[in-house]
């Protein structure tokens, strides 16, 4: 997979949260009426689209019926052995950049707090948060794999 796209209310504030979860801005365009950017972190890119006159995102993990997209998910195997510490770390980082930066960021809106999930032979711990649109963003990492 390329990339995937995200259109945002306003990309300064979705780069900003981005760069707290470790993606860099690669690169700073235009898609010919607005604002864009390739970020890279965790192993992936995304695309941030600055969309004029927004309107708010439907509220993709709370409703029930909602239909198409869900959410990203980033695994954190590599990264952590403790999705709860990460988190927790997370938080932190992003209570003292919204202080610092309050017209730019807000303290994190996690979704679900870290929880273990079998999903076929493997044990995962996950959590989900939500990005400044509020698009849920899944982050899991493998507990146990069976053999």
């Amino acid at each position: 997979m390329h990339h995937t796209s995200i259109r945002t209310a306003n990309i300064f504030r979705a780069i900003a949260f981005y760069e707290q979860l470790g993606f860099q801005v690669q690169e700073r365009f235009t898609t010919g009426y607005t604002l864009a950017c390739w970020m890279e972190g965790l192993g992936g890119r995304i695309e941030l689209i600055q969309i004029p006159e927004p309107k708010p995102a439907p509220d993709a993990f709370g409703d029930e019926h909602y239909v198409g997209y869900y959410h990203l998910s980033f695994d954190l195997t590599g990264v952590t052995d403790d999705l709860t510490h990460w988190l927790t770390d997370l938080r932190d980082r992003m209570t003292q950049a919204a202080q610092a930066q309050p017209d730019q960021l807000q303290p994190l809106n996690v979704l679900l707090q870290p929880e273990q999930q079998m999903i076929g032979d493997r044990v995962y711990e996950v959590t989900f948060i939500a990005d400044t649109d509020g698009l849920p963003l899944e982050f899991l990492r493998v507990m146990k794999s069976g053999e």
